[in-house]
């Protein structure tokens, strides 16, 4: 196998939900999501990627519902409800791997940075170094009144309190314990070295915190850090602290993350590229046709752009119409079309009407991550998105459980290994960071922002602002609009004066 050329990274796009994105698939035979509540489905998943070598599971969240337009809908076709705490899920699962990774979701905004400090770093514990974090600000309406809030910050300003939630986070887990604080030296009956154990003094603009951190140094310290992010605030944020990106974008926009790692002191390398990748595969082209038409004709029953369901007619409007302007206008069935759009006002018709004949919420991404091939089909395209779209890995999108798994597992990964594009073994002990980046790498590096706080005089300086760089106002205004969830598409109630009969 040449070591010359680069090998995929795959992880598992899962959520501890019945639906995740795949509406309906739930409900076919021999499907295991009803079994979402049963330790036995996590082991039993864990235990096949486990065999697969992937690099991760990797466990989206929401701390809301998406209630929107009312919550009947969503609880009739489950779409993320019940949701369990992905968090609590690892350590049955780590308990029978012996490679697979675990990412969470866990939200900036609304729980304090020193109970989850704690949390990752038993958890990093647990799986020996195996635990990443995907760091996310939440987005619901919802999720913000489940805490005490009357409504959603905004979307920089939640990326401002979750920088200083960073810098508290990684005093505690890189600058409060030494690695050698934690002594057990029975003869003397000292569990650790007291002068090697300090306090954070933590005082912010958000948080004050005193310390210590709970625990000692874990194998990674810092989790791996993954992140999710498109905007300018977000690619700043992600400058400053990701490892790993859940986005793709243009070959502009990578070159434009790896400025921003530079200007932040890091390497052009230290962020890698994880879009969502689909793979429908099968052991002919019959096969592969029928699965990729029954993935596709169930779940676009169940969406809300399926006809019988919208009840209204898109063409009667022009393709370049948006979401938002009919809302306003509340034009007949406005609220099914305001669904169909997932609430971003900006939706143009067009859009959507080029979404139904793709067959709905999964139909087939033009131009993006998305093969239904055989195995070498499948491989060929992976190669194209290694070598030519510049990605390093995918978090592949789950259809049938655990079918899409296995199908990779025994058809494609195969593929993939006769041609030195994935991996023949996981390496004993190496931690996720060692996984992507290489051995001896399984730490935070010294040029990292975190890593400043090794030095303990640095502990009670203060923090350099993240500063966002200006960009155009079209940006901006595109910006905001993406960040605008359906509440927002969404002309307000008449009031008693102006209602209509």
């Amino acid at each position: 196998m040449s070591k010359d050329k680069k090998q995929l990274h795959v992880n598992l796009f899962e959520m501890a939900c019945v639906v995740h994105h795949s509406t309906g698939l739930w409900a076919e035979p021999g499907d295991q999501r009803p079994r979402i509540a049963e330790i036995g489905f996590w082991t039993e998943l864990a235990q096949l990627l486990d065999h697969g070598g992937f690099d991760a599971l990797f466990l989206a969240d929401v701390l809301g519902v998406y209630d929107h337009l009312g919550l009947e809908e969503e609880l009739l076709c489950g779409h993320q409800i019940p949701t369990l705490d992905p968090l609590s899920l690892i350590p049955a699962m780590a308990a029978v791997t012996s490679g697979l990774g675990f990412g969470a979701t866990f939200s900036t905004t609304y729980e304090p940075p020193f109970a989850f400090a704690r949390r990752a770093s038993t958890l990093d514990f647990l799986t020996h170094g195996r635990f990443a974090w995907n760091i996310v600000t939440s987005y619901l309406t919802n999720a913000a009144e489940n805490f005490g809030l009357g409504g959603q910050l905004a979307h920089d300003d939640r990326s401002r309190i979750a920088d200083e939630y960073l810098d508290v986070l990684y005093k505690l887990w890189e600058g409060s314990w030494d690695d050698d604080a934690f002594v057990l030296d029975r003869a003397r009956r000292v569990v650790f070295d007291p002068a090697k154990v300090r306090y954070i003094d933590h005082v912010g603009e958000h948080f004050r915190v005193k310390g210590p951190h709970l625990t000692h140094p874990s194998p990674q310290r810092t989790p791996f850090l993954f992140q999710a992010t498109g905007s300018n605030a977000g690619k700043e944020f992600a400058a400053r602290h990701a490892e790993a990106l859940f986005t793709f974008g243009s070959a502009e926009n990578r070159a434009d993350v790896r400025a921003r790692l530079v200007r932040h002191g890091r390497q052009p390398g230290d962020i890698k590229f994880f879009p969502g990748g689909t793979i429908i595969t099968g052991r002919s082209d019959l096969e592969v046709k029928k699965k990729e038409e029954r993935y596709h004709r169930v779940i676009f029953e169940q969406s809300p752009l399926h006809p019988a369901r919208l009840g209204v007619d898109l063409r009667r409007f022009q393709p370049e119409e948006t979401v938002g302007e009919i809302s306003q206008r509340r034009e007949p069935g406005w609220e099914r079309i305001v669904r169909a759009g997932y609430g971003i006002a900006s939706t143009t018709i067009g859009s959507l009407i080029e979404r139904q004949k793709s067959g709905g919420r999964f139909g087939p991404e033009r131009g993006g991550f998305y093969v239904a091939g055989t195995p070498k089909v499948a491989a060929d395209a992976v190669e194209k998105w290694l070598d030519e779209d510049g990605i390093d890995g995918i978090n592949l999108r789950q259809f049938a459980s655990f079918e899409t798994a296995r199908d990779f597992i025994e058809l494609v990964v195969p593929e993939l290994r006769s041609r030195g594009r994935y991996r023949e073994a996981y390496v004993p002990g190496e931690t996720l960071r060692e996984r992507v980046f290489g051995a001896g790498r399984a730490r935070l590096p010294d040029y990292h922002f975190g890593a400043r706080y090794r030095d303990p005089a640095k502990l009670r300086e203060p923090r350099p602002p993240l500063v966002y760089p200006e960009v155009a106002p079209e940006v901006k205004r595109r910006e905001s609009q993406r960040d605008k969830n359906v509440a927002l598409a969404i002309p307000a109630a008449p009031s008693a004066e102006n209602a209509q009969p």
